[in-house]
């Protein structure tokens, strides 16, 4: 019902752009995807499959065939049309087998390739798709590409290389760990910030959330989805959560585990929403843990688990901030007013979606259950649904945007949480960072895609 709520709405009010402005009822365009238009469309359209919205999905994809289009002269985000347009139609096409979705994702992902055009091959996050002129995002430490921007290609390119034939895609991602290995990692972290010229890392910021979350997501996810052969992701993933154990995981006084910023050596105690996700990462990879580490690394899920619910459960509104911090008395609480917004995200569901698949521990299920009780009483709208810039308030202020990933990954996650395990096993199928679920490519499957029709 919220999902044909947040999509009827769209459908209504925004069709074939971005995404939906529900309580001025009209298009919202982010500047994320230059003109290519269609994100919710595209980011929807798995969603709608899995829930057997068979109406919907046939009008979405009618829209993909008759519309999207990219020949367009703008500058796109390469990290966020990777994961949402790319991914969206990756797995619409394992899902569903309808051709247009495979040629419509080859198609972007050629589109993307001179992004790489740089001397090191670590491509920049702004690419302008016309003339295939690239540049990073000017806040950028030093000129800087951003750590969770290029590591966040490895499972789509992977598959754009599987379905098109053409190496080109795998190579330019594997290419990208060559770079990786080759520098010397500040305490075996991994910094924020990767200057693609020189090849030498920007300011020593690391942080498990934003700019840094899914390239770690992306080394444990490209080992699962090999069929567990890529030992190179392998190892890559299991030292680097052994550094983040190290150097970020602390206790608070009043035992809650949080995973804070590192900057230069020194510790930030604040966490934000987006880290959420790494207590269904650790989770995740627990099973491919050394044999002594497996409970360990699923009791650390549990643990970032409930100090995520703890930050929804201490609000007002039972919703989680944009960041909450651990220091000056408070503990997963913002403190600053520019960090307790919530946009719709995805990230504490997901947790509970794979602690819950993992452990079936029923209070999962509530907290996810709390979770959308709150969701419908504070972010549902008469257009949609939108984020709220206050938790903590009592009265609702809206900002008046329904994020395409809000469709895509919050309500994809919520309905796996209530499914069965066998709605998408984990052993078939892994997520993108958009909750895409691709296909594990088995090592003795070449032609997989002849055996799936």
């Amino acid at each position: 019902q919220m999902m044909k709520h947040a999509w009827d709405n769209y459908k209504r009010y925004a069709w074939g752009l971005n995404e939906l402005k529900p309580i001025s009822k009209q298009g919202h365009s982010s500047n994320l995807f230059g003109n290519i238009q269609g994100a919710t469309i595209v980011d929807a359209l798995d969603t709608l499959y899995i829930m057997e919205m068979k109406e919907e999905f046939k009008e979405a994809k009618e829209w993909v065939e008759k519309n999207l289009d990219f020949n367009v002269n703008a500058e796109i985000s390469v990290f966020e049309v990777n994961i949402r347009f790319v991914g969206g139609l990756l797995s619409a096409y394992y899902l569903s087998g309808e051709e247009v979705f495979r040629k419509k994702a080859v198609e972007l992902g050629e589109k993307l390739l001179p992004a790489f055009n740089t001397p090191t091959g670590i491509p920049w996050a702004l690419l302008n798709i016309k003339s295939g002129i690239g540049r990073n995002w000017p806040w950028a430490s030093g000129g800087s590409s951003i750590l969770a921007e290029f590591g966040t290609l490895h499972l789509e390119f992977v598959h754009l290389s599987h379905l098109s034939g053409n190496p080109v895609f795998a190579e330019k991602v594997m290419n990208i760990r060559k770079v990786l290995n080759r520098l010397d990692k500040p305490e075996g972290l991994y910094p924020n910030y990767l200057n693609p010229s020189s090849g030498q890392w920007g300011q020593h910021h690391v942080s498990i959330g934003g700019l840094g979350d899914s390239f770690y997501e992306y080394l444990l996810k490209a080992w699962l989805m090999s069929d567990k052969s890529d030992e190179e992701g392998k190892k890559m993933y299991y030292e680097a959560v052994q550094a983040i154990e190290t150097h970020l995981i602390r206790k608070s006084s009043g035992g809650l585990t949080y995973i804070a910023e590192w900057k230069g050596g020194l510790l930030e105690h604040k966490m934000g929403h987006l880290t959420c996700f790494a207590g269904g990462m650790f989770a995740l990879g627990a099973d491919g843990a050394p044999s002594d580490k497996t409970g360990h690394h699923i009791e650390l899920g549990a643990e970032i688990a409930r100090t995520c619910h703890e930050s929804y459960d201490r609000t007002s509104m039972k919703l989680g901030p944009e960041a909450f911090r651990f220091d000056g008395g408070v503990e997963a609480i913002a403190t600053r007013q520019n960090e307790k917004y919530y946009i719709l995200r995805p990230e504490v569901i997901e947790t509970y979606m794979y602690m819950w698949r993992l452990t079936h521990d029923p209070k999962y299920r509530q907290w996810g259950w709390e979770a959308v009780e709150a969701l419908e009483k504070h972010c549902r709208v008469d257009g949609g649904y939108s984020g709220i810039r206050d938790v903590y308030n009592n009265h609702e202020s809206h900002d008046d945007v329904q994020q395409s990933f809000f469709l895509s990954e919050t309500l994809k996650y919520l309905y796996l949480l209530f499914s069965e395990d066998d709605l998408l096993p984990f052993e078939h199928w892994v997520f993108n960072t958009e909750a895409h679920p691709l296909p594990v490519l088995h090592k003795d499957d070449g032609n997989k895609e002849e055996n799936q029709k």
